[in-house]
C-alpha cells in the first residue's frame, strides 16, 4: 500500500495533463472511461472507493483513479479479465463558488448563442448556412447595445438628467446633490453636459466588466488546445461538423466578436452623450464652433458603428482547422479607437454651454424603437433563412420544423427587453418618489413592460393545457403499470405515482410547441408594444378618443403591473441562480438547461457564458488518443450519463477512424436523441448519430420511460436495434420482495447502476475489448 501511495503522488505531481499515465501498457488492458453528467459528483462516488487520486488534470478538471489501480501499467496480468476504472470530473467547470450565479445575467447572450447552434441540417447549402450565422450574429450584436442603451437610460437619462435636475428629486436622493443645480447652487458638476459626462462612466465600466469576464473565460477555456491533427475529407460535408479538429477551438473568431461588441458598447455611450449635447448645439443661434464638432463627433461614431458591423459580418467560424491565429492589430485597436472617441463625446459634452437646463427626456425613444423593430426584422429573416434550409433535408424530429433557432432567437431578444424595460422601469419607480417628479423612462420601454402580465397568462393557460394532457396520459399509464408489474398485488397508490413519474416525464418532449407559443406570442406583443409606444407619442392623451383612453388605462395597469412582475421576478432570477451553485438539488432542477446553454462555442455573442465542453472534450480526446495509441490493439470503454454522454460523444467525434473504431461507447439517461438531436439537428441529428454508430466499435444506451431528460436514441435502418436497449422498468420492484424488502424508488434519471441491466451491457461491452473476443452485434434486444 505504501508503495501504491508513493507511485500515486508521484503520478499526480508528474504525469503531464494531456498524456495518459507514465508506464509500459501490455496489450490486452482495457480502461473504463467514466464521464458523470449534470449536476456533478466526486471520484469516489463514480470509482465507488473512498480512496482516490488524481492521475492526470488540475482543480477544475481532472481524471481519477483508485488508489489500488494507480500502477495498473505495472501489473498487466492483474487486469486480464476486468478493466482499469477511471473517473473524469468536470463539475467544476459549471459550477464553483456562488459569484459564478452572475452568469444568469448574460442569459440573453447564452440564448442567442444557442440559436446560432439550431440551424436545420442541410447539404449543398453553405451560402445559406453563412446567411443563417450572420443573422444570429448580428442579433446578438443588438443585444449588446440594448443593454448598454438600457444602462445609459439608467444612468445618463434617469439618474443624471431627469432626477438630478429637479428639485423634488434631488433633495429626496442627497447622493445626487452635488449634480443638481438647485441642491448645489449652480455649481461645476451641475452643469447638464458635466452631469452627463459624469454618468457616463457607469455604462462605459458595465461594457469593461463584460470585455474583461469575456477575456478571462476566454483565457481559460478557448485557449485550451485540441489534439492537432488533419481533417479526414468526409469531415468537411460529413453529417456533422463535430468531428472537425477547429471545432472545439474558436479562439479567434471569439476574440474577434470582444472586439466588435466592446467597441460597440463604448460607442453606445458615446452617442448616448454626444447626441445630447449636440442637439443643444443645433438650436438657432447656436456656437458654430460645437455646431461643427458636434456633427464630426456623430459622423465619426457612425463610421465606427459601420466598421463594427463589418467586423461581425466578414468572419465566421473557422472549423476545417485548427486556426491559430489571432487578429492582433483588430482586437486591440478597434476597443482602442472607441475609447478615444468616447472621451472626445465626452469632452464635447463637458464644454460649458450657457442655458443649457434639462428638461423631458433624453432622445432614447428613437434609439429603442430602432432596436426593437430591427431585432423583430432579423428573427422573421432568420425564419426564412431557417424554413429554406428545413426543406433542403427535412428532418421529422426536428424541433418546429427546423424552427427552432429563430424561436429561440426571438426569446433571446425578448428577454433583453424585459430586462432593460424593467430595469428602466424599476429604477424610475425608485427615484420618483413623488410620482410626478421626473418623466420616467422612454415610451417603449414602458410598453414593453406591459407586455409581462398578458404573456404571463398565456403561459398560465398553456401550463394548465399541459397538466389536463398530462393527466389524460396518466390515466392511460395506469393501465400499462398494471400490465408491467403483472401478478403483483395491487396497490392504488403506488401505481398512480408510477404513472404520474411517467407521465410528468414526457412534458420535456412538449418543449417546443411551448418555445413555439411563447416566441410567437412575445413577437406579436412586441410589435403591439411598438405600435402603442408609437400612438402614445403621436397623439396627446387630452386629444385621445375614448378607444385610446380605454386602451392607454388598461396599458397603464399593466405596466405598472409588469413593472412590479419584472423587480421581483430578477430578484428571485439572481436568488435563485445563486442557490443552484450552493445547493445540488437545486443545481440539478435548471443543471440540464443550463449545461445545455454552455456545452455550445461562443459563436454568436462574445459575452456569453464560457463554453466548458472548449476544455472538456479536448481532455477527453487526449485521454482516449493517448490510450488507444499506446500499443496496438489498445481498446477503451467510455461511459457516459446524461450530460456526459454528450461529452463523450463529442470526444468521440474528435477521433481518428482508427482510434474511434477501438473505442465502445455505454450510455444511459442520455439526451442525445430527445434534446440534442431534435433542438440542434445540423449537429446531432439521425444521420450523425447513426454514422457515430457505425464508427466506433459498439455503443449501446440504456434509457428508462420515468427519465425526464433520457431517452432511446431512435437510429434509423439496422444499427436502431443495436444501439437501444429496451426501456429499463422503474422501480425495479412494485412491491416488497426478497431481493427487495424495502420499497423500491422511483429512480427516473439517476442511479442507472442500480439497474442489473446496467452491469450485463457493461459486462457485454467490456468483453468486446478482451483479445480474441470477436465483435458481434447484441443479440436479444428490442428498439426502444
Amino acid at each position: 500500500m505504501e508503495h501504491a501511495q508513493e507511485r500515486a503522488a508521484r503520478s499526480g505531481a508528474e504525469t503531464p495533463t494531456n498524456g495518459p499515465v507514465a508506464g509500459p501498457e501490455s496489450a490486452g488492458t482495457a480502461l473504463e472511461l467514466l464521464v458523470h453528467g449534470v449536476g456533478g459528483t466526486t471520484p469516489q462516488d463514480m470509482l465507488d472507493d473512498p480512496r482516490t487520486v488524481r492521475i492526470t488534470g488540475d482543480d477544475t478538471a481532472a481524471v481519477f483513479r483508485r488508489a489500488e489501480d494507480v500502477d495498473a501499467e505495472d501489473r498487466p496480468d492483474d487486469y486480464r479479465g476486468k478493466p482499469v476504472p477511471e473517473a473524469y470530473v468536470w463539475c467544476n467547470l459549471t459550477s464553483g463558488n456562488s459569484a459564478r450565479a452572475l452568469w444568469l445575467l448574460l442569459l440573453p447572450f447564452m440564448v442567442v448563442n444557442l440559436a446560432h447552434w439550431m440551424r436545420p441540417t442541410a447539404h449543398d447549402r453553405d451560402r445559406t448556412v453563412r446567411l443563417y450565422g450572420l443573422l444570429v450574429r448580428l442579433a446578438g450584436l443588438t443585444l449588446t447595445v440594448l443593454l448598454v442603451a438600457a444602462a445609459c437610460e439608467v444612468a445618463l437619462d434617469l439618474a443624471a438628467w431627469q432626477c438630478a435636475g429637479k428639485r423634488a428629486c434631488a433633495k429626496q436622493h442627497s447622493w445626487l446633490g452635488f449634480l443638481s443645480p438647485v441642491v448645489s447652487d449652480d455649481g461645476w458638476w451641475s452643469r447638464p453636459g458635466r452631469r452627463l459626462a459624469l454618468a457616463a462612466l457607469v455604462p462605459a465600466a458595465l461594457t469593461g466588466l463584460l470585455w474583461y469576464l469575456s477575456r478571462r473565460t476566454w483565457s481559460a477555456y478557448e485557449s485550451q488546445q485540441p489534439m492537432s491533427r488533419q481533417a479526414e475529407p468526409d469531415e468537411e460535408s460529413g453529417p456533422t461538423s463535430l468531428g472537425r479538429p477547429g471545432f472545439w477551438y474558436g479562439r479567434r473568431l471569439v476574440a474577434r466578436l470582444r472586439a466588435a461588441h466592446t467597441a460597440a458598447g463604448l460607442l453606445t455611450v458615446a452617442a448616448a452623450v454626444g447626441s445630447a449635447a449636440a442637439r443643444f448645439d443645433r438650436r438657432p443661434g447656436g456656437p458654430a464652433l460645437l455646431d461643427t464638432l458636434g456633427w464630426l463627433l456623430e459622423a465619426a461614431i457612425v463610421a465606427g458603428a459601420v466598421v463594427v458591423v463589418w467586423v461581425v459580418c466578414r468572419r465566421g467560424r473557422s472549423e476545417n482547422r485548427l486556426d491559430q491565429e489571432l487578429d492582433e492589430h483588430l482586437v486591440r485597436r478597434l476597443p482602442l479607437a472607441a475609447l478615444v472617441l468616447l472621451v472626445l463625446a465626452l469632452v464635447y459634452a463637458a464644454w460649458d454651454r450657457p442655458g443649457w437646463h434639462s428638461e423631458g427626456r433624453l432622445p432614447g425613444d428613437p434609439t429603442f424603437g430602432a432596436i426593437a423593430f430591427l431585432q423583430g426584422l432579423l428573427v422573421i429573416v432568420l425564419a426564412v433563412v431557417a424554413h429554406v434550409l428545413h426543406r433542403t433535408d427535412p428532418d421529422p424530429r426536428a424541433a418546429m420544423r427546423g424552427l427552432g433557432g429563430p424561436a429561440v432567437a426571438m426569446l433571446a431578444c425578448a428577454l433583453g427587453g424585459v430586462m432593460s424595460g424593467g430595469v428602466s422601469q424599476r429604477v424610475a419607480d425608485w427615484l420618483d418618489g413623488t410620482g410626478t417628479s421626473i418623466a420616467g423612462p422612454p415610451v417603449l420601454l414602458t410598453w414593453q413592460a406591459s407586455v409581462i402580465p398578458p404573456l404571463l397568462v398565456l403561459l398560465l393557460l398553456l401550463c394548465g393545457w399541459l397538466a389536463w394532457r398530462a393527466w389524460q396520459l396518466r390515466r392511460t399509464e395506469l393501465g400499462r403499470v398494471e400490465l408491467d408489474y403483472a401478478g403483483e398485488p395491487q396497490d392504488t397508490a403506488r401505481t398512480r405515482r408510477i404513472a404520474s413519474t411517467r407521465a410528468m416525464a414526457t412534458l420535456t418532449d412538449r418543449a417546443p410547441l411551448v418555445a413555439a407559443v411563447t416566441s410567437t406570442a412575445t413577437l406579436l406583443l412586441g410589435a403591439g408594444a411598438l405600435v402603442g409606444a408609437l400612438t402614445t407619442e403621436k397623439t396627446p392623451s387630452a386629444a385621445a378618443d375614448r378607444a385610446y383612453a380605454f386602451v392607454h388605462g388598461a396599458a397603464e395597469t399593466a405596466q405598472a403591473l409588469g413593472s412590479w412582475l419584472i423587480g421581483v421576478g430578477f430578484i428571485l432570477f439572481v436568488t435563485w441562480g445563486r442557490r443552484a451553485y450552493k445547493d445540488a438539488s437545486a443545481r440539478r432542477t435548471i443543471g440540464i438547461l443550463w449545461d445545455v446553454g454552455t456545452f455550445w462555442p461562443r459563436a454568436a455573442h462574445p459575452f456569453a457564458p464560457p463554453c466548458y465542453a472548449e476544455r472538456a472534450v479536448p481532455d477527453l480526446t487526449w485521454r482516449m488518443a493517448t490510450w488507444t495509441r499506446a500499443e496496438d490493439g489498445r481498446r477503451l470503454v467510455i461511459s457516459g450519463h446524461s450530460q456526459g454522454s454528450v461529452l463523450a460523444a463529442a470526444a468521440a467525434w474528435q477521433l481518428t477512424p482508427a482510434d474511434r473504431k477501438r473505442v465502445a461507447l455505454l450510455t444511459y439517461g442520455s439526451p442525445l436523441e430527445r434534446l440534442y438531436g431534435r433542438w440542434f439537428p445540423a449537429h446531432f441529428g439521425p444521420a450523425a448519430l447513426a454514422s457515430l454508430h457505425a464508427e466506433v466499435d459498439c455503443w449501446r444506451n440504456l434509457y428508462r420511460v420515468t427519465d425526464p431528460i433520457g431517452g432511446p436514441v431512435r437510429l434509423p435502418g439496422d444499427c436502431g436495434p443495436a444501439v437501444d436497449h429496451e426501456a429499463l422498468k422503474d422501480p425495479l420492484a412494485y412491491g416488497r420482495t426478497l431481493e427487495h424488502p424495502l420499497p423500491a424508488p422511483i429512480l427516473g434519471h439517476g442511479d442507472y447502476q442500480a439497474d442489473p441491466a446496467f452491469a450485463e451491457e457493461r459486462e457485454r461491452l467490456l468483453a468486446r475489448l478482451r483479445p480474441g473476443v470477436p465483435g458481434q452485434r447484441a443479440e436479444g434486444v428490442v428498439e426502444g
